[in-house]
C-alpha cells in the first residue's frame, strides 16, 4: 500500500512537472514573439517538445519519463529563483521593456542533460566495490572471497548477454562462492535473458558453487504479465548447479553456513528457527535481501548478512528517506553491530530506471580473513 501511495504521489508530481515545464517553454523568446502573432498557436509550440521528449522516454518506461520531467522541473525552479534573483540584484528592466533571454531555461537543460547522463553511466557502468572483514572462527582456509551480485533486474540496463559478461569479470576475481542476494529478474526480464543469464552462472568459476535467494520481484508481482513462469526460473537455476536457499542453511565444506532466507515481503521462519540447529563454532554467512532484520539476525548470532534491494539509493535521495520512514534499516555499504556484519550492495542494475543519481552499479567482493 505504501508503495501504490508512493508511485500514485510521483504521478501526480510528474503531471504538475508537465504543467510547468509547458508555462517555462513558453517563456523562451522565439515563442513569446510567435504569441503576439498566435496565441494559439505558440502554446501548442510549447507542448511540442514535451510530447516528444515523453515519446523517447516512454520507449523505455513510463518511469524513466517521470524521472526525467521531475528532474528537469526541479533544476529549473532552481534556476528560476537564481535568475530572479541575479535580475533583482542588478536591477534590469529589460523584463519590462521588451523580451528577455530565457537563460534560466538553457541552463535547466543543460544541467538535467549532464546530471542525468552522468547517471545513466553509473547505471550502465558496473564498479567493483571490495570489502575487507576478519572473524576469529576458524574457515578452513586462510582467506575466504565471496562475491555477491543483487538486484540485475534482468532488462533494464542487463540483458542475458551483459549479464555473462559480468559473470566473466567475476570469474578474473577468482572466488571462493558467488550468491545472488536477490531480484535477479522482475516483471519485465525475457524468458531468453533469464535463460543465457542462468546459464552464466552455471560457467561462475568458483571453489564452492553458486548460491541463490529470492527477492521480492523474483517470483513476480504479476507472473502472467512475463514470458516465463517461477517454476521455469526455478528450473533453469538447477539446471545450472545454483544452490536455492529458502529459509534454510548449507554447510560448505565442513568449514562455514551459508544461510539463505526467504524474502521479507513473503511468510518465513525466524533467523532463530533457522539456525538454533546449526554449530555456533562455525562462520554464518546470511544472504537476505531487504536489509530490514538486522535486530533478529544479530540476535541469531550471524557473522555476515549480504543484502540488496534498496539499490543503494538508486534515485537521489530515495535511499536515506527509506532509512528515515523506517523500509530499511541501512541503505548502502558496511557497518557493524556486535559481532555481525552487515553488508548491503547497491545492485548490478537497478529497477525500471536506467539511470542512477544516488549511487552507482557494482557488484561486490568481501574477503574475509581468519584472525
Amino acid at each position: 500500500m505504501m508503495w501504490l501511495i508512493l508511485f500514485a504521489v510521483l504521478i501526480l508530481l510528474a503531471v504538475g512537472a508537465v504543467i510547468y515545464l509547458i508555462s517555462r517553454i513558453h517563456r523562451f523568446s522565439f515563442i513569446k514573439k510567435l504569441e503576439t502573432k498566435n496565441k494559439p498557436l505558440s502554446w501548442i509550440v510549447s507542448v511540442i517538445p514535451v510530447i516528444v521528449t515523453a515519446a523517447v522516454f516512454m520507449m523505455i518506461n513510463i518511469w524513466t519519463v517521470v524521472v526525467v520531467f521531475l528532474h528537469l522541473s526541479v533544476f529549473w525552479i532552481g534556476c528560476d529563483i537564481i535568475a530572479s534573483f541575479i535580475r533583482k540584484i542588478k536591477s534590469k528592466k529589460s523584463e519590462n521593456t521588451g523580451i528577455r533571454k530565457n537563460y534560466e531555461g538553457l541552463a535547466a537543460i543543460l544541467i538535467t542533460a549532464v546530471y542525468l547522463g552522468t547517471g545513466w553511466y553509473l547505471a550502465h557502468h558496473v564498479f567493483v566495490t571490495q570489502y575487507q572483514l576478519e572473524t576469529s572462527k576458524n574457515l578452513g582456509q586462510e582467506k575466504l572471497r565471496i562475491a555477491e551480485i543483487a538486484d540485475s533486474h534482468l532488462g533494464i540496463t542487463l540483458d542475458g548477454e551483459k549479464f555473462a559478461e559480468q559473470i566473466e569479470r567475476i570469474n578474473q576475481t577468482n572466488p571462493d562462492i558467488l550468491v545472488i542476494a536477490g531480484d535477479f529478474v522482475d516483471d519485465e526480464s525475457d524468458r531468453d535473458d533469464m535463460i543465457r543469464a542462468c546459464e552464466a552462472l552455471g560457467s561462475a568459476n568458483t571453489k564452492y558453487g553458486v548460491y541463490f535467494i529470492f527477492g521480492n520481484h523474483d517470483k513476480g508481482y504479476y507472473e502472467s504479465f512475463r514470458n516465463f513462469k517461477t517454476d521455469e526460473l526455478i528450473s533453469e537455476l538447477e539446471k545450472n548447479n545454483v544452490v536455492i536457499l529458502q529459509d534454510e542453511s548449507i554447510l560448505v565444506n565442513d568449514s562455514f553456513y551459508v544461510i539463505g532466507r526467504q524474502d521479507k515481503s513473503e511468510t518465513r521462519i525466524s533467523m532463530q528457527e533457522i539456525t538454533e540447529n546449526l554449530d555456533y563454532s562455525k562462520y554464518m554467512a546470511v544472504l537476505d535481501h531487504q536489509p530490514n532484520s538486522y535486530d533478529e539476525e544479530v540476535s541469531a548470532g550471524a557473522d555476515l548478512v549480504l543484502s540488496g534491494h534498496t539499490h543503494g539509493g538508486h534515485i537521489f535521495p530515495a535511499g536515506q528517506i527509506g532509512v528515515w520512514i523506517g523500509a530499511n534499516d541501512f541503505a548502502y555499504g558496511h557497518k557493524k553491530i556486535n559481532n555481525t556484519d552487515f553488508i548491503v550492495t547497491s545492485g548490478i542494475s537497478g529497477w525500471a530506471i536506467p539511470f542512477k543519481t544516488g549511487t552507482f552499479s557494482e557488484f561486490v567482493i568481501v574477503d574475509i580473513y581468519q584472525k
